[in-house]
């Protein structure tokens, strides 16, 4: 999963170092809480996005609705946080979040500065999924629809562009059934 704040350069320049920092430690902190609730596997920050991974390092049956479910919180905290900084009239994030289902590479890697770390197509699209989901939205392939349409209500999209990677049916996931 990959999830990131929209308009985050423009936002952030209203604000200090201090209050940049502090805002991006509440809501990276809080994302650590709810995937650690999944068992989901923080791979790492860039700037203001948050990337997971879940049935990694452990192999689980669970993995994509797990990641689902933490999307859906995270959704959820921002979504709330941001109700909260409108009615104080101070400014609010709102994150787009994708994921997509598929087989990785994971490792550690460095001589120095050692990472955990994950490669592969499956993490080239799930991060696709996040620049073309919407402001507020959980964005997903087929692939993961199928993986956990028992579970969530998701609306169809219709068939997108993928970048480098062509045409797949997209779903916005929408709430539990």
């Amino acid at each position: 999963m990959f999830t990131d704040f929209k308009d985050f350069t423009r936002l952030s320049a209203r604000m200090n170092a201090t209050e940049l920092v502090a805002e991006i430690n509440f809501y990276f902190s809080a994302f650590d809480a709810i995937i650690s609730k999944y068992k989901i596997e923080k791979i790492k920050t860039i700037g203001d996005a948050y990337m997971c991974v879940s049935g990694v390092p452990v192999q689980n049956l669970s993995h994509a609705v797990d990641i689902v479910n933490a999307a859906r919180e995270i959704q959820m905290l921002v979504n709330r946080t941001a109700d909260e900084r409108i009615a104080e009239g101070k400014p609010f994030f709102e994150i787009r979040c994708g994921v997509h289902s598929g087989p990785v590479v994971a490792g550690v890697v460095g001589v120095t500065k050692f990472a955990y770390d994950i490669w592969g197509d499956t993490v080239n699209i799930a991060s696709r999924m996040e620049s073309t989901s919407e402001t507020g939205k959980i964005n997903i392939l087929g692939t993961t629809y199928e993986l956990i349409k028992h579970k969530f209500n998701c609306t169809y999209r219709g068939k997108l562009d993928v970048k480098n990677h062509g045409q797949f049916d997209m779903y916005f996931v929408d709430d539990v059934k």
